[in-house]
């Protein structure tokens, strides 16, 4: 019977291959790379590969074969179960025979080897992405937001646009459809043409934008949140020509990539695209040179573009629950960048030179992330950000209530556990 490929990223820069079973039995291709140096140098895999075991691990009602060097560690067996999992090694608490695998120690010396079965206990939040991937997992929560509000709607009527209706939205330049269990922009809306400012159809099942948004010449804010919209269902050559677009709302539709005409929006300040399935953002986002504010949490993003860094008016960004296991260095050219939330990614060092040229910078969020308090401290620059944001909330932290009164490091500390 034939074995089913997968492949990925195991956590520590190397790509893996996954073969059969639940969870796929890893392979590195550094180490095929090695394979076919030896052969090309007439060696035999008996004379120099180092021995392998498969360890079977348990997890979320499913179990993972991973295959790992006999001489690995259990931190080097965490790295590898990130990406299978979504756990961040930090937040894994391996167990073999009733005891629990010291993070430094070789495998060999716990008794673990080949066949051994251990089990994987998860620490709460400490996750990349939208959580631990379990035997269950289906799509991203806005599927299920989606399909909720559909049955919410769908004993309503739908409803029908009276010529009262489109006079009025001539008039006032503001058309609020949301909520209206369309499944479509009804025609009458580009009717008004360049008289729209504001076109709201949130929480819908629209499932397109036609070329004929074009027409809407004075549109400065476009927002689509919670419908049903794919990568096709988008005409961006017509949404190109809406060059007064200011705010872009597509959060919780389905989309999976952005093209590279997202970049002709250049007057576009606020770009939301969170609870997506989308796997990267453009290079030409680099181009948004008036964007002030990116809310793109709740995707499967892995890497980001350095063309970030030319984004030079950010204030504002959310990028937590994705997959990010680093943040390009361009970051550090976004001097006017105040708030960055990079909760539960796979992240385990910042850009260098963050905190000393983001001097704006007083809000950070690294919770659920491998950068804990300790290492955050080692930053350069961190004295002079922690400064900054501790006199932003001194009010805060002077008069606050009903609260334990702890300041929030924006971290978690190194010995959290579950």
């Amino acid at each position: 019977m034939g074995s089913r490929a997968l492949g990925g990223n195991d956590g520590g820069g190397n790509r893996w291959r996954s073969y059969g079973g639940d969870g796929g039995t890893l392979h590195s291709n550094k180490s095929a790379a090695n394979k076919y140096r030896r052969s090309s140098r007439g060696e035999t895999d008996m004379e120099s590969s180092p021995p392998t075991i498969t360890v079977h691990v348990k997890f979320a009602g499913r179990t993972i074969p991973v295959v790992v060097s006999a001489s690995a560690s259990t931190a080097e067996l965490k790295l590898l179960l990130q990406p299978l999992t979504n756990v961040l090694p930090r937040g894994q608490r391996l167990i073999c025979k009733g005891k629990v695998l010291a993070e430094a120690a070789i495998l060999s010396s716990m008794q673990v080897g080949d066949g051994s079965k251990v089990m994987l206990i998860a620490s709460e939040g400490l996750h990349q992405g939208d959580g631990p991937i379990t035997k269950n997992s289906s799509g991203p929560a806005a599927s299920a937001k989606r399909t909720s509000n559909v049955k919410e709607n769908h004993t309503q009527k739908q409803e029908i646009v009276s010529k009262s209706h489109a006079e009025r939205w001539k008039i006032t330049g503001v058309i609020a459809l949301s909520g209206s269990s369309l499944k479509a922009v009804p025609e009458e809306v580009w009717d008004c043409g360049s008289s729209v400012r504001v076109l709201d159809v949130c929480n819908n099942s629209i499932e397109g934008i036609p070329h004929k948004i074009a027409a809407l010449k004075s549109l400065n804010k476009l927002l689509v949140t919670a419908n049903d919209i794919s990568d096709e269902g988008i005409c961006w050559e017509g949404l190109s020509c809406v060059q007064a677009l200011i705010v872009l709302s597509l959060s919780q539709n389905r989309l999976v990539t952005l093209p590279p005409s997202l970049g002709s929006l250049t007057f576009l300040r606020e770009l939301r695209i969170a609870n997506n399935m989308l796997g990267n953002l453009p290079v030409e986002i680099g181009l948004l040179k008036q964007l002030e504010i990116l809310i793109a949490n709740n995707n499967r993003i892995t890497l980001l573009p350095s063309s970030i860094g030319d984004c030079e008016s950010l204030i504002e960004v959310n990028l937590s629950s994705n997959l990010l296991a680093e943040l390009p260095e361009a970051f550090g050219n976004l001097q006017n960048l105040k708030t960055l939330i990079i909760r539960n990614n796979g992240l385990n060092s910042l850009p260098s030179t963050l905190f000393k040229k983001c001097w704006r910078l007083t809000t950070l969020y690294l919770h659920g992330t491998g950068i804990t308090n300790d290492i955050l401290r080692q930053v350069e620059g961190w004295e002079e950000f922690d400064e900054r944001r501790r006199q932003k909330y001194q009010k805060q932290l002077d008069f606050r209530v009903g609260s334990s009164g702890v300041f929030d490091e924006g971290a978690d500390d190194s010995d959290r556990r579950s």
